[in-house]
């Protein structure tokens, strides 16, 4: 790999940050620690991929609310909230809002390296997605308007001869453009196609 995804820790508790950075290091995850929500967001243009462990209840910029500015930047990047006796009410909000999991204080050991490998397998599952995305999206534009029309049809199931009809063309121009945007998107199969297909406009919108 390029480079191995971080474990960004915050917290405002040296301690805490210390012994669970002590933890993360020893399990073999690469850990970088920030003592506030706000620390992490001043470094965030040379943050590394990976997943964040935030406290719930912090000065200035809570978990919560940093949860949401990094969904607002589109960071993709998984969160695990750790929270104090009494807030779990907010650890629930933190996961309706797209949180991985929480720990509730004290946890052991391997609750948090079991919540760091999901998060961390989320994060990777979520870049080949986005790369995915992005390679479809480059074929799509390679295609014509002509082109685009008969994969539509072929999306939306329906056979050469309808397609022809709706566009008022012949069959045989269909499967000729039907040819070309399988080999531009470098589909071996309808199914594979239309999974294509499925994927980016199921995407978010940048």
């Amino acid at each position: 790999m390029a480079s191995d995804p971080v474990v960004h820790l915050i917290d405002d508790d040296d301690g805490v940050r210390q012994a669970l950075a002590f933890l993360l290091t020893a399990s073999g995850f690469a850990v970088r620690v920030h003592e506030s929500a706000a620390a992490f967001l001043d470094a965030i243009a040379t943050v590394q991929p990976g997943c964040v462990i935030t406290d719930v209840r912090m000065p200035g910029i809570d978990g919560l609310e940093l949860q949401r500015q990094l969904k607002a930047r589109r960071l993709g990047l998984p969160v695990i909230i750790m929270t104090g006796h009494g807030d779990v009410p907010l650890a629930v909000e933190a996961m309706k809002a797209g949180a991985i999991d929480f720990l509730e204080k004290p946890f052991d050991d391997e609750s948090l390296l079991t919540a760091v490998r999901i998060a961390l397998d989320r994060h990777a599952r979520n870049a080949r997605r986005d790369d995915e995305v992005t390679t479809a999206r480059a074929k799509l534009a390679s295609l014509s308007a002509r082109e685009l029309e008969v994969l539509d049809g072929l999306v939306a199931g329906q056979p050469n001869k309808t397609i022809a009809y709706d566009l008022n063309i012949s069959a045989r121009t269909v499967e000729v453009h039907r040819a070309n945007v399988m080999t531009k998107m470098g589909a071996s199969s309808l199914s594979e196609l239309v999974r294509m297909v499925f994927v980016v406009r199921s995407a978010p919108v940048d």
